[in-house]
């Protein structure tokens, strides 16, 4: 799910590549929902290749918190 791959990328260091297509589809899911910026591969550019997670913005850093906020 996009948000938890959110969750573990909270705090890695950026520029951070992902390489695993189903973190690039999470990264671009993120990107539309404007919760992180990065440069992905398009469906054309083929499978094989990388994207690269370029930072969290403000509004994906807002919905970390509320996640950790959120009661259990």
């Amino acid at each position: 799910m996009p948000m938890d791959f959110l969750g573990r990328i909270e705090n890695q260091t950026f520029p951070l590549t992902v390489t695993d297509p189903v973190d690039i589809q999470n990264a671009a899911v993120l990107v539309a929902a404007g919760l992180v910026e990065a440069n992905l591969p398009t469906e054309s550019d083929g499978p094989e290749l990388s994207g690269v997670v370029v930072r969290i913005t403000p509004m994906g850093r807002a919905a970390l918190k509320r996640m950790h906020d959120k009661p259990s």
